[in-house]
């Protein structure tokens, strides 16, 4: 990795772009110091720290929630946006067939998930400011301090938006990924500082080798990650020769890739953020509210309720991330539309079916993967008696993001030696 981006600072186009990134991302952190006027910084810091929920939120935004700066949203509105249009793209067929339309049909999804997302961003701000209550705001606040938080928290999530996709547009990288990464990564010193210190004699303190284990343990999960990541399974292809006046095409020998994870980290992602819905509900709600009560005892992080609505979860993104990352009818039209074969399959439809039940069988690996990757935190809790929403959760989603960066910086690389020696 280190190597990588070595070689590519070497060359002046990649440079600049690793720039761009670099000063994309250091605004989106300076945005997490600055303030919104009228709220109560103390009270809602004992709120972060009280529920789990506001806690996952708070780390998805690089602790701005818990500072209650003009990110304290985060990324989540327009991930939750971004849910939606993808699910409601297969439901209406209208916004299938504009799907399908290229680039003007891309960029139409594109701005109404913008608008959605910021709709979604004004009424989770009303939604915190409601929870929260009175106390969440300066003593003697009028409405329009409380249009004023809200305006701030919506337009803070506009801009959020807009830096990830300048970083998506003119960087290196996928830019809602990244803001995620520098988030999680925004708080692993204090996460550090806070186990260290613990190291200790006393009762509630933890040992040395305790230390050591959890160090092994997430140095086990790293490299599983990079296993699982970098693992494809390699479909032979062989086309066929033909000729074209003096010259012969064809026969040559080639190979489909099918990654072992092809949706990345995003069902991680979108599987945390839909999990995080119930419980911004039920904060919202009266204490003696049914569902609240029924929340609390039941959908709570580590309840076995909350495990099994996480694991499938996992695997429905998975799957679904899967089909739109891989067609195996396209790839079986292309195929046959070049002349190439899988040697032992027929083409066309049998083709079809055969990437088919590959693509099942190690995606459903790849699914299972994730699902106990995640549910790995609730037994460090236990072991460690560490209330924290960092964990293996989090790793997962900074290896992933580490090595989706460099893959495109090597290919990136390689279409500029590409475009060198063809001019």
């Amino acid at each position: 990795m280190f190597k990588t981006i070595a070689n590519a600072w070497k060359i002046p186009e990649i440079r600049s772009k690793i720039l761009y990134t670099l000063l994309i991302l250091l605004v989106y952190r300076l945005g997490t110091f600055v303030p919104v006027p009228g709220v109560n910084v103390e009270y809602i810091q004992q709120q972060v720290a009280e529920y789990d929920i506001l806690g996952m939120l708070n780390l998805f935004s690089g602790s701005a929630l818990g500072n209650m700066t003009i990110f304290a949203l985060g990324i989540v509105p327009y991930i939750n946006a971004s849910i939606i249009m993808q699910l409601l793209t297969i439901a209406i067929p209208k916004l299938e067939r504009m799907s399908k339309e290229g680039d003007d049909g891309r960029k139409k999804i594109s701005s109404i998930t913008r608008y959605l997302g910021v709709a979604l961003g004004l009424v989770q701000a009303i939604g915190i400011m409601i929870g929260l209550g009175e106390e969440a705001v300066e003593p003697n606040a009028t409405w329009f301090t409380y249009v004023t938080i809200v305006a701030c928290l919506t337009a803070g999530t506009a801009l959020i938006m807009w830096l990830g996709e300048r970083i998506t547009e003119k960087g290196i990288g996928n830019g809602i990924s990244l803001l995620i990464f520098i988030s999680i990564v925004s708080s692993v010193p204090s996460m550090l500082a806070d186990l260290f210190g613990r190291v200790g004699g006393g009762a509630d303190d933890m040992s040395f080798w305790m230390v050591i284990l959890l160090g092994g343990i997430a140095f086990l999960i790293i490299l599983g990650i990079t296993l699982v990541d970098l693992g494809e399974r390699r479909i032979p292809v062989q086309y066929a020769k033909r000729v074209v006046g003096r010259k012969m095409y064809g026969g040559q020998s080639t190979y489909i890739p099918m990654k072992v994870n092809q949706s990345g980290v995003m069902p991680l992602i979108f599987a945390i953020t839909l999990l995080m819905l119930p419980g911004m509900i039920a904060q919202f709600l009266p204490v003696d509210n049914g569902f609240r009560i029924w929340y609390n005892q039941y959908g709570t992080s580590g309840t076995p309720f909350y495990i099994i609505m996480y694991g499938l979860l996992i695997l429905f993104f998975t799957y679904f991330y899967s089909t739109i990352a891989f067609n195996p009818i396209d790839v079986s039209k292309n195929l046959q539309q070049n002349g190439g074969f899988i040697p032992g399959i027929r083409p066309g439809k049998p083709t079809s079916d055969y990437l088919a039940k590959i693509l099942s069988r190690i995606t459903l690996f790849g699914a299972v993967f994730l699902a106990l990757v995640a549910a790995l935190p609730m037994v460090l809790n236990e072991l460690t008696g560490m209330d924290s929403p960092f964990g293996p959760t989090s790793i997962l989603i900074m290896v992933s993001v580490a090595l989706e960066t460099t893959r495109q910086l090597e290919a990136q690389m390689m279409m500029r030696h590409y475009k060198g020696f063809l001019n």
